[in-house]
């Protein structure tokens, strides 16, 4: 059975891209009335824990205890469930009810083929089209990021790159992609930093970084699509290394 508790809903949080919605179903005073959320609310309640990996691949994800957590309705619950089994993140099986989804190898191999495309259109448009106060901020993080390596901090660096990441596809201006890699990040979230954060790992994305801004800073497009396709290419290069792991 799941176990939950307070701290563990306010750590969920810890991502600034989580909704108002989920930070505010975990916050809000007890005391204090509110309306029972809908299905698409507790879907982002639950994919944030998928995310956080306070779920994770193979949990059975128990009814009465979401009915508990979030104040919905266990209709609501499961049209979440429906709303999750599209993304790929949840399973349903007869007589077992729902559980967190694995994700093969081979799935994420997948995954990380579509992101070096969306991602490389992204670098270069970031390029072409992002304003002088969007890059001052990615130069911010970049700079935060190199603080991480060098204290080897990997879940801070965790953070901060999806940061990095995020602000990146922003200010490229395509908002469909910003939506498809929203959808195929969250069952690579659940990574564990130490492990695939490591040392070693930490440096050669700083380096990937430093390439992929300088080409920013060149306004050369081609160049910051090039240098963002070969970095996450070798992110899943990293992740098949320790592929035992997390697939089996």
């Amino acid at each position: 059975m799941i176990q939950f508790n307070k701290k563990d809903d306010n750590n969920i949080v810890d991502n600034p891209a989580a909704s108002a919605t989920v930070r505010a179903m975990q916050t809000e005073p007890q005391d204090t009335p509110k309306r029972a959320p809908s299905g698409a609310e507790v879907a982002d309640w639950i994919r944030e824990r998928i995310r956080h990996g306070r779920l994770v691949p193979g949990q059975r994800l128990v009814e009465v205890d979401i009915i508990r957590q979030t104040g919905a309705s266990r209709f609501k619950v499961r049209e979440a469930f429906q709303r999750l089994e599209g993304e790929g993140l949840v399973q349903t099986e007869e007589f077992r009810g729902a559980n967190v989804r694995s994700a093969s190898i081979e799935e994420v191999r997948q995954i990380y083929r579509a992101r070096v495309a969306l991602e490389g259109i992204c670098a270069a448009d970031f390029a072409r089209c992002a304003t002088p106060e969007q890059l001052d901020r990615l130069e911010e993080i970049q700079l935060e990021l190199e603080s991480c390596m060098r204290d080897n901090a990997p879940e801070r660096f965790g953070r901060h790159n999806q940061d990095w990441h995020l602000l990146l596809v922003k200010g490229s201006g395509n908002e469909m992609i910003a939506q498809l890699l929203e959808r195929l990040n969250v069952p690579i979230h659940r990574l564990l930093f130490d492990t695939f954060y490591s040392a070693d790992r930490l440096k050669k994305a700083v380096g990937d970084h430093r390439r992929i801004m300088e080409a920013i800073r060149q306004q050369d497009p081609d160049a910051a699509e090039r240098a963002m396709r070969a970095h996450v290419e070798d992110g899943f290069k990293t992740l098949s290394g320790i592929s035992s792991e997390f697939f089996g």
